[in-house]
């Protein structure tokens, strides 16, 4: 299950907006309440400890998954142009409740990888990573060889994932195991 001391990144500064010191997010979650509901946030640079911030307000670019939003103490455009490439995080702890068969992409790190070999589940590897600032991937490394590849996250690709027994079944398309990372 999700370790509640870590930290799950929500959303990617992309550019300063306006003279105000606003910025323009990038969304990396399913929920817009992250960029517009008042409230603690915290950022993070490259790989340095993340810091408190305070989220002021924030609205919906129409017809986009950016978010234009407002950060306490962060008032001119020099100010918030610093603030490229920072992501934007939350506690583990606060994550959405879901329903009954949804489920928070970091609860599929270190499920077993199975597929169907002559019609038998087969266990070929374990999640280790996700890559979701661009497209939603799973990294898993193969039990074979240790080969990390970048599974595209698609009902086509993974059609069953089963948090509860902690495995996950994908259906790789020809040559997609042989690219590795």
């Amino acid at each position: 299950m999700i370790n509640k001391n870590e930290w799950l990144v929500v959303g990617l500064i992309t550019s300063c907006h306006g003279i105000n010191g606003q910025v323009k997010v990038k969304s990396l979650s399913d929920f817009e309440e992250r960029f517009l509901k008042p409230g603690l946030r915290w950022l993070q640079k490259e790989k340095e400890t993340p810091s408190k911030i305070e989220l002021i307000s924030g609205f919906k670019q129409p017809g986009k998954e950016t978010f234009i939003v407002k950060l306490q103490g962060i008032n001119t455009r020099d100010h918030a142009e610093q603030l490229k490439k920072f992501k934007i995080l939350v506690k583990t702890d606060k994550l959405p409740k879901l329903k009954k068969e949804e489920f928070h992409l970091l609860e599929l790190i270190n499920l077993e990888v199975k597929t169907f070999e002559n019609k038998e589940l087969k266990t070929i590897g374990k999640v280790i990573n996700l890559e979701n600032e661009k497209n939603n991937l799973i990294v898993i490394e193969l039990l074979n060889n240790q080969k990390k590849v970048l599974i595209p996250f698609v009902e086509e690709i993974v059609p069953l994932v089963d948090i509860k027994n902690n495995f996950l079944i994908i259906n790789p398309p020809n040559g997609l195991l042989e690219l590795q990372i």
